[in-house]
């Protein structure tokens, strides 16, 4: 019995060693690296070089609900409170009617493939809904890219909200399905309205108590974390208990504990790290333990059949319909469509049809296996390339490289924070040090500098400061602002920019290029017309031969606008999926007759022009590497 116990260790310890080892290549390569976690697995298996036969369908489950809860929790604890203010509506919308979408035509495409009865394609469908949270999150982190706001932020929304959906489905279709009388559409509306109900409403209570406890108890250094953890399962479970949703009261919790004050924050953080990487080892590698690929080939060709159509079908038309009233461009509906990644949560759900006994339940697992494994293949390896050719990134905001929190006595607020000294920066240019930004550590090429009255702080330096969070904007600009534009991002930046108050027509004068906009409107205003209330950097606005873009935003005001004097040719149209701006162009293009020809262009109303918009300076030729 030791000795088994002692294999046991010895083998568990060895994978996650393996794996950890692995997220190296993982990096080089662009692999996936759940994606390596769960070849890992299926290598070690029973018909991989590692042979070990493991088949404990209610052990996986386990594990897997277990590593969801943690997952979970961390998704909602990284996630700020002013990405749910920026997204929360399409997120959500995505999360309940895109899961519904792609469960209905992902069951109807399955009841022809597979020749099953409609419970059972269903049933499939609500399985591999969900986008997996543990995919999107590592992979939107791990891609090296920097997305649009809103678009990263609906991901990240409906990536941590939509699992409850679809579990709640799949477990409602597994009591449904082979029972002689369904089961009433009302109480199946009923129960839902109640799981989540009592999951959002016990996960917010749980968060504010969790906050409580925590700056109450006086822990020793090291156990704050474990308690922390402890708190997430027990608030897991107990959920469960109570008839609501598990996964979405921790996930709520999360958001609560995050945003909140939380004593020792930053030491939760960084196990709270470690925690959620061991559990997406442990969770994909004991998935793919389950897996035996010798049965795939079985239904490998339906299965594939049904990956492609959830990739390109049934996932791009359910985004579709949930973002049209968000005014999300196409190529942004494009993207979240790709980037809709199945994986733990899809696998672990076709384990429950193994554990009730279903007559289908090996052609369930081993399907939507199969799609997983084809949405991480091709979807996840495709992130970072699918973004910069729909033209979603943006240049990586200026900040401090590196911030660690203090833990301080009473409620004082302290930061160490590390700056990589811009060499085009006040600082680094000769403006004296305000008393609270001198660095408490200065390295310069490897060594300790000392800041005695004559010595200036230099481009390249490494310098280290104690800040409040209230100073962080300000030291930002101090030591990282002005930053030079690469290359590479002058089609962001422009080669120059512009207030947000130079009126329209100074430029289209200036330039000679036409427009159909009045003269007196703000380019600020312009880009309110094209984007309504919710402009962010990045957007774009095409006027004849020139292109504007917004550098920086402000409350949803274009404040800086990039202007590119030579853009590239306009990007073709993807063919499908209307935007709504298309649509309401349309509308409109069939509902009012053409001007005459001596009318002229129609004129907009002209917002009223405060005391910036009437002093701002005329146009003058500027050096685009100014």
């Amino acid at each position: 019995m030791l000795s088994l116990i002692n294999i046991v260790l010895l083998i568990g310890a060895g994978l996650l060693v393996l794996s950890a080892f692995t997220s190296l290549l993982s990096r080089r390569l662009g692999i996936p690296i759940l994606l390596v976690f769960l070849a890992i697995g299926l290598l070690v298996g029973v018909d991989g070089p590692g042979g070990i036969a493991f088949d404990n369908a209610p052990l996986a489950y386990f594990v897997g609900s277990l590593a969801m809860a943690v997952i979970l929790f961390d998704a909602g604890f990284e996630t700020p409170w002013k990405t749910w203010r920026l997204a929360a509506a399409p997120g959500l919308v995505l999360a309940t009617l895109g899961v519904l979408a792609t469960a209905g035509l992902v069951g109807a495409a399955a009841v022809y493939l597979l020749e099953v009865d409609w419970g059972t394609g269903l049933l499939l469908g609500a399985i591999v809904a969900s986008t997996d949270a543990a995919a999107v999150f590592l992979l939107l982190r791990m891609s090296g890219v920097v997305l649009r706001e809103r678009v990263k932020a609906t991901l990240e929304i409906e990536s941590g909200s939509n699992d409850p959906v679809a579990i709640f489905l799949a477990l409602g279709l597994v009591n449904m399905v082979g029972t002689p009388h369904v089961s009433d559409a009302l109480d199946f509306a009923i129960t839902f309205v109640e799981q989540f109900a009592i999951g959002g409403f016990g996960g917010l209570l749980a968060g504010l108590g969790m906050l409580r406890l925590m700056s109450w108890l006086e822990l020793e250094e090291g156990l704050a974390p474990l308690v922390v953890v402890g708190l997430v399962v027990t608030v897991f479970s107990a959920l469960n208990l109570l008839g609501g949703s598990g996964f979405l009261g921790v996930y709520v919790a999360g958001l609560v504990v995050g945003n909140g004050k939380l004593k020792g924050r930053a030491e939760v953080q960084r196990f709270q790290t470690g925690m959620t990487w061991l559990c997406q080892i442990a969770l994909f590698l004991t998935l793919g333990l389950l897996a035996t690929p010798s049965h795939f080939l079985d239904v490998a060709l339906p299965a594939l059949a049904i990956a492609g159509l959830l990739m390109f079908v049934a996932r791009p038309l359910a985004v579709w319909i949930g973002l049209l009233p968000f005014r999300f461009s196409r190529r942004e509906m494009a993207f979240v469509s790709w980037v809709g990644l199945r994986g733990a949560v899809s696998i672990m759900l076709a384990i429950v049809p193994l554990l009730s006994g279903h007559l289908e339940g090996h052609l369930l697992f081993n399907t939507a296996f199969i799609i997983v494994l084809v949405s991480l293949l091709f979807q996840g390896w495709t992130v970072r390339p699918m973004a910069k050719w729909l033209k979603l990134t943006i240049p990586p905001r200026i900040g401090p490289v590196d911030r660690v929190e203090l833990t301080l006595p009473g409620e004082a607020q302290m930061e160490v924070v590390a700056y990589t000294v811009n060499a085009d920066s006040p600082i680094a240019s000769g403006r004296p040090l305000p008393r609270f930004a001198r660095p408490a550590l200065l390295l310069r090429e490897g060594r300790v500098v000392d800041l005695h009255p004559g010595e200036q702080v230099r481009g390249g330096d490494h310098a280290y400061l104690f800040a409040t969070p209230e100073q962080l904007p300000l030291l930002d600009k101090l030591f990282a602002g002005s930053a030079p534009i690469d290359p590479e991002d002058r089609l962001f930046y422009g080669d120059f920019q512009l207030g947000g108050n130079t009126p329209v027509g100074e430029l289209a004068g200036f330039y000679d290029v036409k427009t159909e906009a009045p003269p007196e409107l703000r380019l600020a205003d312009l880009f309110e017309e094209q984007y309504g209330s919710m402009v962010e950097s990045g957007d774009r606005i095409r006027m004849d031969s020139l292109e504007l873009v917004a550098v920086s935003v402000d409350d949803g005001r274009a404040q800086l606008v990039g202007l590119l004097l030579d853009p590239p040719p306009p990007l073709r149209p993807i063919p499908f999926l209307p935007s709504w701006k298309e649509i309401e162009s349309a509308f409109k293009r069939k509902a009012k007759p053409a001007p005459a020809a001596d009318q002229g262009a129609a004129k907009l109303p002209l917002p009223a022009l405060d005391d910036a918009a009437q002093s701002q300076p005329a146009i003058t030729p500027q050096d685009p590497k100014s």
